[in-house]
This record gives structure tokens, sequence and C-alpha cells, in this order.
């Protein structure tokens, strides 16, 4: 996921918030991602930067009464 979101805001200068959204799920598609979708990307602009951040949960279940929750976060910078 974090490659992706990496490689999407290295090459998304200039492009609007639906183009990147849309060339990540490309990017999902062809590696089989599917935890984190286009729509769930937070694009923001920090100065001249263009940021994609995503965060998800993963929950694993060990039995009646036990599991593990774990968060997962990242993000990558482009030009805007």
């Amino acid at each position: 996921i974090s490659q992706a979101v990496k490689k999407v805001a290295a090459s998304s200068s200039g492009a609007s918030v639906n183009d990147i959204r849309m060339a990540y799920s490309r990017y999902a598609i062809v590696e089989h991602v599917d935890t984190v979708g286009g729509a769930d990307l937070d694009i923001t602009k920090d100065g001249n930067d263009l940021v994609i951040s995503f965060s998800y949960e993963k929950d694993i279940h060990f039995g009646s009464n036990v599991r593990l929750v774990i968060n997962f976060e990242g993000s990558g910078r482009g030009p805007k």
C-alpha cells in the first residue's frame, strides 16, 4: 500500500483529487490490494507538496475472547 501511495504521489503533479484516487485504485488492482481503496485516501497539501495518507485497522481473532488489533498508517509526498 505504501509503495502504491508513494508512486501515485510522485506522479500526480497537477492532478485532481479524483484523478489521484483513480490512479491509486489502478495500482491497487494490479497489486491485489483490497484493504485500502481510492476513496479511503486522505489527500492534502503541505506547502507546495501533495500529501496522500491512509490508515486502516487489521483485526485478528485468536479464539472466542482473544483478538489482536493492528493499526496501520502511512503517507507519501509528491509535487503539487
